[in-house]
């Protein structure tokens, strides 16, 4: 834990830093001065996202030890004159003692200051003609080649749009037709009476309900297949190392088309669902007051909403971190890593999503809203299967996921389009 809170103050000093080194930024900064500020800052936040991705996989291994100290290590044999053998005081010892000392405490820890001192100077005056390992004929052959015990993984983020927090899920055994009953009575309102006057009845101002639908669209990775001999051979045991990559290419697929579905006989994305809140003056740019006009396009029943926040690509966030209101203040503010407290833009929530838009032409790169009402629909949970039988003697393993998203009423979400 040490480590990780070493990390955190890392990143937060950086974060001021790099706000601090942005604000030298002024209307009389020439451009070329401007221009090195804004790679420095960006340098900066680069280093910033990296620590944070640090401190998220020493929390992850953090949480494997703490469940590896389970395992009872108390088997491994300890001599009984553990605290450590030396030889008499005033004797010099000899390699040769020193090396069997070691070899009787089963480890350095516990031996003398003396028998160290000698092992590590080793063993003096010796034929320095040997066998080596480096050379084939010399003995090369008789070394084994290493295979690490681990396997190195490529990594890049898919978004949240899957995360039961973020918006309304709704859990389902079957994939039959869902419908979810919509009424909008926020234009009506009520009349002046005149006394001794009778009530209008000519239906205008009844109330007009309507529905959103859920359907279930499958999605599967396709069949991967390995050999019988890989699985007898591999030191790694292949069917979680498959599962857990083909459950996140589910978890992609979900994340990407609940953001950008098209809705026509597919899943109905965030984005595609949501309305128009602002249109930027720029095709690659936005400004302060551009994002302040897409927050209060949104009406305040909605921005009050504890599941009110941003969405937005990571490029789009890097520019939004240079961007300040009329009053110098910055949009983005940092938050507090020592508790845990999220980073916000206007005071609100932001979840990045790669799925999304980035600064080009008529792109939507930035929504905002109620994500409580963007629906999820779950059928089941993802399912990935190993079959033997069908690939005998050899072995096969392939996913499913079954889902759909709507957005029940699009004036909860609203978008920020590029010109």
């Amino acid at each position: 834990m040490a480590e990780v809170k070493t990390l955190r103050e890392q990143m937060a000093r950086i974060a001021t830093e790099a706000r601090s080194k942005l604000s030298e930024i002024t209307d009389a900064t020439d451009e070329a001065r401007a221009a090195e500020i804004e790679r420095e800052f960006d340098a900066a936040m680069a280093e910033h996202d990296r620590l944070g991705a640090l401190v998220e996989r020493h929390e992850k291994i953090e949480g494997i030890e703490a469940r590896a100290k389970e395992v009872d290590l108390s088997k491994r044999p300890v001599p009984a004159n553990a605290e450590g053998r030396g030889v008499d005081a005033g004797k010099a010892i000899a390699y040769r003692e020193a090396f069997y000392e070691l070899i009787r405490n089963g480890g350095v820890d516990g031996l003398d200051t003396e028998v160290r001192n000698v092992l590590r100077g080793g063993v003096q005056n010796v034929e320095a003609r040997i066998q080596t390992a480096g050379t084939n004929s010399a003995g090369g052959y008789t070394v084994p080649v290493e295979l690490a015990n681990f396997i190195d993984q490529a990594m890049a983020a898919y978004g949240p749009m899957y995360n039961q927090d973020i918006c309304t899920t709704l859990n389902t055994s079957s994939g039959s037709t869902f419908n979810i009953p919509t009424v909008n009575d926020t234009a009506s309102v009520a009349v002046a009476h005149t006394e001794g006057t009778a009530l209008t009845d000519d239906g205008g101002s009844d109330v007009t309900f309507g529905q959103a639908q859920l359907g279930a669209y499958a999605f599967d990775t396709e069949w991967i297949k390995w050999s019988y001999e890989l699985a007898q051979d591999s030191i790694f045991n292949m069917e979680p190392i498959l599962g857990n990559l083909l459950g996140e290419r589910l978890g992609r697929m979900a994340n990407s088309k609940l953001t950008t579905g098209s809705g026509s006989s597919d899943v109905q994305g965030i984005v595609t669902g949501s309305s128009l809140g602002k249109t930027a003056a720029s095709a690659t740019a936005i400004t302060a007051d551009e994002i302040i006009d897409l927050l209060h396009s949104v009406d305040p029943a909605y921005r009050s909403s504890p599941k009110a926040a941003f969405m937005l690509n990571d490029s789009t966030l890097a520019a939004i971190r240079k961007l300040k209101d009329g009053d110098g203040n910055y949009l983005w503010q940092m938050g507090n890593y020592q508790v845990g407290v999220p980073g916000s833009i206007l005071g609100y929530r932001y979840y990045v999503n790669q799925a999304m838009a980035s600064l080009t032409t008529g792109q939507k790169v930035m929504i905002f809203g109620d994500f409580s009402k963007f629906y999820v629909r779950k059928v089941g949970a993802p399912v990935v299967t190993v079959v033997r039988e069908r690939f005998w003697p050899d072995l096969g393993i392939a996913g499913l996921i079954r889902f759909d998203g709507v957005l029940a009423n699009t004036a909860a979400i609203k978008h920020l389009i590029t010109a």
